[in-house]
């Protein structure tokens, strides 16, 4: 493996949001989220195959934080944005995402 392929195995995009709440987490920034990964609206995504260290901060009655990390899987123009697939989650944050999606009915696989 040469150093550049090595480089780019290595490198990692951090997103890192804060959020008031966990519906504004799901209509301000991600406008789907599963168990499986996210579709996070940006006007400049990333291209397919880059991994991202993931960390949505989530006010709720405490501060909760979802962190891992992922891959971009897919790009789309309208609406703009990207498939985020987690590759892994603490096992925390494994645990909140269910909850907060099994609270807000809206979990799928």
């Amino acid at each position: 493996m040469s150093s550049d392929d090595h480089q780019r195995i290595e490198k990692r995009v951090t997103i890192n949001k804060e959020f008031e709440s966990f519906d504004a987490f799901v209509h301000e920034y991600v406008t789907n989220v599963s168990r499986s990964g996210v579709f996070i609206r940006s006007k400049d995504p990333l291209p397919v195959g880059t991994k991202v260290d993931l960390k949505f901060t989530v006010i709720m009655d405490e501060v909760e934080v979802i962190e891992g990390t992922g891959e971009v899987v897919r790009v789309q123009e309208d609406p703009p944005g990207m498939g985020v697939a987690f590759t892994t989650l603490t096992k925390y944050s494994e645990d909140l995402l269910v909850r907060l999606l099994t609270l807000h009915g809206a979990v799928r696989s």
